[in-house]
């Protein structure tokens, strides 16, 4: 099945801080931009950050398999060979994670690898890996 791209707009305070996270961290290129708003390419999806001071950052958090799961966030799920070079990566650019690295539903259909981390103006991200793809939607 081939899908089409998703787009995203969000909020950033900071459009340097967002080129320098992700451009350089974590490895987006970028596309159009102007003074007030720049485009990714968040893996094949158009992602764009615009200028928008305090307006970034999650309002809740959720209970999820022993976690408070920051919302709203938004993320990619990788395969699990994408998804443990994206976590290298991010340890190794210094990334601190709101949830580190992990398995979770372990032994369950929706068993999957996830991490939560937050981009410079507070914006959080999640990334996740199913043990098996199929079982994305799995109950």
């Amino acid at each position: 099945m081939t899908l089409p791209p998703f787009h995203l707009a969000f909020p950033v305070d900071d459009l340097a801080a967002a080129r320098r996270f992700y451009g350089e961290v974590m490895g987006c290129a970028e596309g159009r931009s102007s003074e007030e708003w720049v485009d990714f390419d968040f893996h094949g999806h158009q992602i764009v950050a615009h200028l928008a001071p305090g307006q970034a950052g999650d309002r809740a958090s959720n209970h999820v398999d022993g976690h408070g799961v920051p919302v709203p966030h938004f993320g990619l799920v990788l395969t699990m060979e994408a998804w443990e070079a994206l976590a290298e990566r991010l340890r190794a650019g210094g990334c601190e994670f709101v949830i580190a690295p992990t398995i979770r539903f372990r032994g369950q259909p929706g068993e999957q690898a996830t991490m939560f981390l937050r981009d410079p103006s507070g914006n959080a991200l999640e990334f996740k890996a199913f043990a098996n793809p199929a079982n994305l939607f799995a109950v």
